[in-house]
């Protein structure tokens, strides 16, 4: 029996003030540095369901796309990390004081599904990256499939999202990011009735298809 992980424990109205004003905070800090440093741009803001759950998926190019895609959303937005950074002075007491989903990827990562499908189901908003790994291009990579049964056992719909700009400005290669332009756009989402007529096929096409738009936007944007 999986025993409860209490660093997943809170979420929506059961999270602490301090933590509901703390994440604020952040947001606001997290946008002010990305507008100033990185001319930060944003389209798509009207997609962000105002109730309910969502399951958020970005095109992942680099350590800045949580955040960058979180201070877009006036909603709090749940995120995935690693167990093992946990374990990494200052990075654990940020992403638990955050109330991130660990996920145990040499495990199966069982538990972090479950509270991933717990906090959609509550109405929460959880962002993923179904490539899977950051981009070592800049390019959209094939999608995972492992969204999918998410999707379905949840019953949210899919909030597709591409940003550009991230990579120049912290490639995997590099230690430390560089300034750059970065932009954001969020496309219409994928209702869950929509998911439930798709199969697991053109579903990914589909979902594929509508993050590459949004990537292709957002590199016209930061280029313009």
């Amino acid at each position: 029996m999986l025993k409860h992980n209490p660093r997943t424990s809170a979420a929506g109205s059961e999270r602490p003030l301090s933590k509901r004003v703390g994440y604020d905070g952040l947001r606001v800090l997290c946008r002010t540095v990305a507008v100033w440093l990185y001319g930060l741009r944003i389209e798509g803001r009207d997609h962000w369901p105002a109730t309910g759950g969502g399951l958020i998926c970005a095109n992942h190019q680099s350590m800045f796309d949580p955040p960058l895609v979180g201070l877009t959303c006036s909603r709090r937005m749940n995120y995935l990390a690693r167990d093992t950074l946990f374990r990494v002075p200052g990075l654990a007491q940020l992403i638990t004081f955050l109330d991130a989903i660990p996920i145990d990827r040499e495990g199966g990562g069982l538990a972090g599904l479950k509270e991933t499908l717990r906090r959609l189901k509550a109405g929460e908003l959880v962002l993923i990256f179904p490539e899977g790994t950051r981009t070592h291009d800049g390019e959209v990579a094939p999608l995972k499939p492992g969204f999918i049964s998410v999707a379905r056992r949840s019953r949210v719909p899919l909030i597709p999202v591409g940003l550009d700009g991230a990579y120049q400005a912290w490639p995997r290669s590099a230690p430390v990011p560089r300034l750059g332009r970065v932009a954001v756009v969020i496309g219409q989402p994928i209702s869950a009735s929509e998911i439930a007529a798709f199969s697991d096929d053109d579903l990914l096409r589909e979902l594929s298809r509508r993050i590459q738009a949004c990537h292709g936007k957002a590199r016209e944007i930061r280029l313009s």
